[in-house]
């Protein structure tokens, strides 16, 4: 894996996997509901979601789905990879206090294509609470052109030519 890049098509096989966890907090749920605009009060409102089937506040969906980006952004096949589709089920609520593992793991690969298929699934402990799919698009290295390194010297940038 690259630092600036992430995982190459060439570097990827069937069945790698990685993950990230995130314990969700109140300000978290807060924070999403503004970012997303998605003020729904079983997410905000505590005298309103105890009086929903999930006997008080939970977490937006996508708040813990937002977590498979961060794996596929970040980790595999990490930076430089374009998110092209995705599906989800959400299979159980999240609260604040909960740590959401996101874990993918590479199912099918086509070469051809530039393309991955990716398994995704977030869980709390050992409940499953989103699975899907995804795929993804994956540079080959000879896709990428390597830019001269910009070093900066007092103050003004030089290119770098490596030697």
């Amino acid at each position: 894996m690259d630092e600036k890049h992430g995982y190459y098509l060439e570097d990827l096989d069937v069945g790698m996997t990685s993950i990230y966890a995130k314990t969700i907090t109140d300000a978290d749920i807060v924070m999403f509901a503004g970012i997303s605009g998605d003020t729904n009060p079983v997410h905000l409102d505590a005298h309103f979601a105890d009086q929903t089937p999930f006997k008080g506040r939970i977490a937006h969906g996508m708040l813990s789905a937002s977590f498979i980006s961060t794996v596929l952004g970040t980790r595999l096949p990490g930076p430089g990879c374009i998110y092209l589709s995705q599906s989800l089920k959400f299979r159980a609520p999240v609260k604040a206090g909960d740590t959401v593992t996101a874990r993918v793991t590479i199912r099918d690969i086509a070469s051809d294509k530039k393309r991955i298929v990716v398994d995704t699934v977030c869980t709390v402990d050992d409940e499953v609470v989103i699975d899907g799919e995804a795929m993804l698009m994956v540079s080959r290295r000879a896709d990428i052109k390597v830019q001269p390194a910009t070093v900066a010297v007092n103050g003004a940038a030089q290119v770098s030519t490596g030697s």
